[in-house]
């Protein structure tokens, strides 16, 4: 089996969960004689701090070369349009010729992405066979102002901790955050969203125009 390499360049640590449905979206739609490697850009030690998004772009590509280029940023109160603009901008003044490129843009945030299985939140939390109603909102995920601080109410709810335990919980809630995506093992209710269906039609387009799509 031959090896894609792609590499994930996000806005913050946070945002590395992302591999989680980049990997579920490849195993649809690359070629099954194409194993996905994935790795994040982690250049939190990296210094000088890259410049902007395309110092970033600059510096992950030479530190985790790739065939494949994944550029995230939160939509947050812009368009998803705006946001992928930005990235093509990005990649245009990075001063590299980059590989074949993605925007990854969920709206508003990443955490919008993880607020449809009640099932991964309460693993999450530690707490599977817990009965007490987690407020996930049965809402589009990518209207909520807030995706972030709904998730981190829903995983406190779940944990069902009292007193001291859930503020000792609390501590390590970002921990608890990135652990949602690893209790996913489907993201087809994603596809109900603009943002990932777009993603997904992007990267198929891609692997189609390189010869790496599925048959």
């Amino acid at each position: 089996m031959t090896d894609l390499r792609y590499t994930l360049v996000s806005d913050g640590p946070s945002d590395e969960l992302l591999l989680r449905h980049l990997d579920w979206l490849l195993g649809k739609h690359l070629d099954d004689t194409i194993g996905p490697q994935g790795q994040w850009a982690d250049l939190r030690s990296f210094h000088p701090r890259p410049a902007g998004l395309a110092g970033r772009i600059a510096v992950a590509v030479d530190l985790y070369p790739c065939h494949l280029l994944f550029v995230h940023r939160d939509a947050e109160r812009e368009e998803r349009s705006v946001r992928c603009e930005e990235i093509r901008e990005a990649l245009r003044s990075a001063g590299i010729q980059p590989p074949p490129a993605i925007c990854v843009v969920p709206v508003r945030m990443t955490e919008a992405w993880l607020l449809f299985s009640q099932e991964a939140v309460r693993r999450a939390a530690g707490n599977p066979n817990g009965r007490r109603p987690i407020p996930i909102p049965h809402l589009d995920p990518e209207s909520l102002p807030d995706p972030k601080r709904i998730l981190r109410e829903a995983l406190r709810s779940a944990s069902e901790l009292p007193g001291r335990r859930l503020k000792r919980f609390d501590q390590r809630i970002a921990q608890s955050v990135r652990r949602v995506a690893d209790y996913i093992d489907d993201f087809t209710p994603l596809r109900r969203l603009a943002a990932f269906r777009a993603l997904e039609e992007d990267l198929k387009d891609l692997l189609r125009e390189h010869g790496w799509h599925k048959t």
